[in-house]
């Protein structure tokens, strides 16, 4: 085989069907964020940033980037090991404590991402508990899905966000069988939330545990941000509740809250654990202050919210088809692969605003998009510009308006 010749076939089929990835090579901006260097051939362009995941621009805080120099400044780079050898530092203890207490939980268990935090506990937990059947539903991310068939376990997929399809596979098990029922809150490419009080009661009919992704709410939702679950008062009710550091806390890393003994028990037999080197210190120390910023500070998510509300608004009036959620993320409906990357390289080229393609296989082919995420430091002139770029670009593809367009 001319392996080669493989993989230049390969990626050349993906270039044909619009759903090859390019990135864009950034250089964010100490304290200017969202603007940024886009450094791509042919040459350097300054850009807006509209799909970032640092959904607050937290990555930017003052506080954070105090916090951050003061503990490279004490301990230096790296964390030296794994959390078993050498590697947990005081930084680290310190940040569990406050992600504990974020979600009101006995205990939290950090690691390098959020995608290793799901693929470590889920693929544990599902593993290691006797005859455990793992009830996922149909649109858990990647990291979540890769955990559940690491494990090994049974599993049904439920249909998303459906209750009696959810209860209805629930009651297809023994009562005293093992079970968990892994979601996510927001749902990171559509925008909709879990119906997360009416799953708990599902899970206290058919004694089933719960499991929460919590990785694009928290920071975001309820009075200290520790999510939709805080939000609504239900923290108590849930198993697990896992989250990220890279979104809404502007640094790097992922975690759980759960039990003393549910973090404990993960800790003890989790590969994606035990073989893996600490976060550095100095991320630890920047994640612990920002989500004690945010535990005290409603100002960003307070402006966030305004700032989703005005740009849905503006994209209604000129027609801009976008699909209706109660989170933060706007999913711009564009629905063709090659129109879609097309778009987003004529915004970055000709309009400084960057906004990645979300194609295939990341959404089900025939939805592609442009998923949008306002921030709190978007300025109204940024608004201004998106919209009209929108505008402009829609007439030019000729893709279908909402009727509102014609107001």
């Amino acid at each position: 085989m001319d392996y080669q010749t493989y993989f230049r076939s390969a990626l050349d089929d993906l270039r044909d069907q619009g759903d090859y990835r390019v990135f864009a090579n950034l250089e964010r901006h100490r304290g200017a964020f969202p603007q940024a260097t886009c450094r791509n051939a042919p040459a350097a362009q300054d850009v807006t940033i509209w799909c970032s995941n640092d959904y607050l621009g937290m990555g930017q805080h003052p506080d954070v980037l105090s916090a951050m120099h003061d503990a490279l400044d004490r301990c230096g780079a790296g964390a030296g090991g794994t959390r078993n050898i050498s590697g947990t530092t005081h930084d680290h203890v310190l940040l569990e404590r406050e992600l504990a207490d974020l979600h009101g939980k006995e205990a939290a268990l950090l690691f390098t991402s959020g995608y290793v935090s799901n693929w470590a506990a889920l693929g544990t937990l599902a593993s290691k508990i006797p005859d455990c059947v793992v009830l996922s539903d149909a649109l858990n991310h990647a990291s979540m899905i890769e955990g559940i068939r690491h494990s090994r376990a049974q599993k049904l997929i439920w249909k998303h966000n459906d209750l009696e399809d959810l209860e209805a596979k629930l009651a297809s098990l023994p009562l005293e069988q093992p079970k968990l029922i892994a979601f996510e809150s927001v749902y990171s490419m559509d925008g909709d939330i879990a119906p997360i009080a009416e799953i708990c009661d599902l899970a206290d009919r058919y004694n089933a545990m719960t499991y929460l992704d919590e990785v694009h709410a928290v920071g975001m939702y309820g009075p200290r941000g520790g999510g939709v679950a805080e939000r609504e008062g239900l923290m108590d009710r849930l198993t697990v509740i896992e989250g990220t550091l890279g979104k809404a806390f502007g640094v790097v890393g992922g975690y759980i809250a759960a039990s003393v003994e549910l973090c404990d028990f993960v800790r003890s037999f989790a590969s994606g654990f035990i073989f893996t080197t600490a976060l550095p210190p100095a991320v630890a120390a920047g994640a612990a202050a920002s989500i004690r910023h945010l535990k005290a500070s409603a100002a960003e998510r307070d402006l966030q919210k305004a700032r989703v509300a005005e740009v849905r608004a503006r994209l209604d009036a000129i027609g801009i088809p976008h699909v209706p959620n109660p989170s933060h993320i706007i999913p711009v409906m564009v629905g063709d692969p090659v129109k879609c990357k097309y778009i987003s390289d004529i915004l970055m080229k000709d309009y400084g605003i960057y906004i990645q393609p979300i194609n295939y296989p990341t959404v089900p082919k025939g939805t592609e998009r442009l998923r949008i995420t306002p921030s709190p430091v978007h300025s109204a002139a940024d608004i201004d510009r998106l919209v009209s770029a929108l505008g402009d670009l829609w007439t030019q593809c000729q893709l279908a308006r909402m009727p509102m367009a014609a107001q």
